[in-house]
């Protein structure tokens, strides 16, 4: 009988033992992608700073920047001419965005907080912080009061 698949000369007949690495490849992207997408969803925290019982008060080259919010969702800002008005979202962040870019020219970092009462609504807090984020505040503190002890 007659070969339809005759072989080329000098090629052997022994049967071909390489592997196929084509499917570990597609195993290794179909990985890839999925560490591509849960890398930043991991890292979506809020950084906050928490005081050490016993720590030694450390006095900052210039006086932080504290965001307060009262119960009735009014942003104040500690640095402002007139602290004790309320400002809105807007005024909020030029003052904050102003005052960073300085500190930034003087080549001293500015520390940022948000003090939230606590009956105040949970997404004014987050709005507060999106909008200092955006003003150019990278790492951002929340600010709570000591617990009081029983005696």
């Amino acid at each position: 009988m007659h070969n339809p698949y005759p072989i080329p000369p000098g090629r052997s007949k022994r049967p071909l033992a390489e592997i196929n690495v084509v499917p570990y490849i597609d195993v290794m992207l179909v990985l890839l992608v999925i560490f591509m997408v849960t890398t930043p969803l991991l890292s979506q925290g809020i950084k906050v700073n928490l005081p050490q019982a016993k720590a030694q008060t450390i006095v900052p080259a210039q006086e932080p920047l504290i965001v307060s919010i009262d119960e009735k969702g009014l942003y104040y800002l500690n640095t402002a001419e007139h602290p004790e008005t309320a400002l809105d979202a807007h005024q909020l962040s030029l003052a904050v965005r102003e005052q960073i870019r300085d500190a930034e020219q003087k080549k001293s970092p500015r520390q940022v907080f948000v003090k939230g009462d606590k009956n105040v609504d949970y997404g004014k807090v987050v709005s507060a912080m999106v909008l200092l984020q955006q003003a150019g505040a990278m790492n951002i503190g929340l600010l709570t009061g000591s617990p009081r002890r029983a005696v």
